[in-house]
């Protein structure tokens, strides 16, 4: 991997927590990637996700579109999200960073928080907005700022569109590799781990399609039914951090430990929670045809070569969870405009074109969907670079 740009560890003087901020590469003096919080949470975690964005950023690259790739970043603290101590960490670590989210870093939601929190934190930390560094780029700042809050207020059966985006994105990744297998969506069953942002809309999305939820995992443990988990329960029972209530389950459900969605009898298997939650060894017990990366990598590199060999396809997260970061940018920048139809037809067209490409690669050089999805985006950062200019 390449050397980023800007790589820093911040240390709370209150607590002796860490966080981080890695930028990968400018473009156009600006880089975007979200800010996560979770136990646990390291550089070297950082430092992946901040060179995945620049993937995402490069994969969804149209130059008949407004919205111009930037660059790369990621930002990352570590500490468990539901500590009482949380959020005044955030705060501080927001202004500790505001003179790089000034000028050329813009974040939003990750793992573990909300854009809501996130947009509360920064006001306290004296910030115009946490991708304030974006707006002299636009044409319009005040009618892009107008559009994108619009956007944000729209909800769809009780669930914004700021969730909902990303979910379709990873849920049509999910179907185009159906329809390429010729797969029919009724009788496919899914398995999930993670029912919040993004789990939660992806779930939705597929049972709509077709498809029945058979297990879904939360912090509590794995919730199955092969017959189909009512899906809109689930939903509609789940806290701020994507936990199920447990009363609302029905009589055929029942509770397994954390682990078992890897081994559930599922033909897509879809980590939509934390990194690295498949590794070599419990890589193993899983079944599915498809391992569908909603989270951003969790899936070690040494598991994927061995999932591989038994058969198991891996579609990487630098596409599938990709629509979250481009839905805001298409927002942002005018290519659709603050309504959900509008937002999910552009998603599936854009996401299903991106996901046929890399396949298609991929069977052309005999080589997985990850590489072909990174040949693709080395193809692409040329161009970028030639026709805006970077810095690394």
């Amino acid at each position: 991997m390449a050397t980023p740009l800007l790589s820093l560890t911040w240390t709370d003087h209150l607590t002796g927590r860490q966080g981080f901020l890695v930028v990968d590469r400018l473009v156009r003096g600006v880089a975007s990637g979200g800010l996560r919080m979770r136990a646990g949470c390291t550089l070297e975690e950082v430092t992946g996700l901040a060179r995945g964005m620049s993937l995402k950023e490069a994969l969804h690259y149209d130059p008949a579109s407004r919205y111009v790739p930037l660059g790369g970043a990621k930002g990352g603290i570590d500490c468990d999200p539901r500590d009482p101590e949380a959020y005044p960490l955030l705060v501080r670590y927001l202004r500790a960073m505001r003179p790089y989210i000034e000028s050329c870093w813009t974040t939003g939601e990750d793992l573990g928080l909300t854009q809501d929190l996130v947009d509360r934190a920064a006001a306290e930390a004296g910030l115009v907005s946490s991708i304030q560094a974006v707006y002299p780029l636009l044409d319009d700042e005040a009618e892009a700022r107008r559009r994108l809050r619009d956007a944000f207020a729209v909800e769809v059966d009780g669930i914004g569109l700021d969730e909902l985006a990303g979910g379709c994105g990873v849920a049509e990744a999910a179907l185009a590799a159906l329809d390429r297998a010729g797969v029919p969506y009724t009788g496919t069953r899914v398995a999930l781990q993670g029912l919040g942002t993004m789990g939660g809309a992806t779930a939705r999305f597929l049972t709509r399609a077709g498809l029945t939820v058979v297990a879904v995992a939360d912090l509590k443990g794995t919730i199955v039914n092969q017959a189909g988990l009512d899906v809109e329960a689930l939903l509609a029972a789940r806290d701020a951090h994507g936990t199920v209530d447990r009363s609302a389950l029905r009589p055929g459900d029942r509770e397994l430990p954390g682990e078992a969605w890897l081994s559930a009898d599922a033909d897509v298997l879809v980590p939509a929670a934390v990194s690295y939650a498949i590794d070599a060894g419990n890589q193993e017990r899983i079944t599915a045809r498809w391992v569908v990366e909603a989270a951003n990598m969790p899936v070690r590199p040494e598991a994927e070569p061995l999932l591989a060999a038994r058969g198991v396809t891996v579609l990487p997260d630098v596409v599938v969870n990709s629509g979250t970061n481009a839905w805001w940018w298409w927002t942002l920048f005018g290519d659709i405009g603050a309504d959900a139809e509008e937002a999910f037809a552009y998603t599936r067209h854009s996401m299903r074109a991106l996901v046929e490409r890399m396949l298609a690669r991929a069977q052309a050089d005999g080589t997985t969907p990850r590489a072909a999805a990174h040949a693709i985006a080395a193809d692409r950062l040329p161009v970028i670079a030639e026709r805006f200019g970077w810095f690394r």
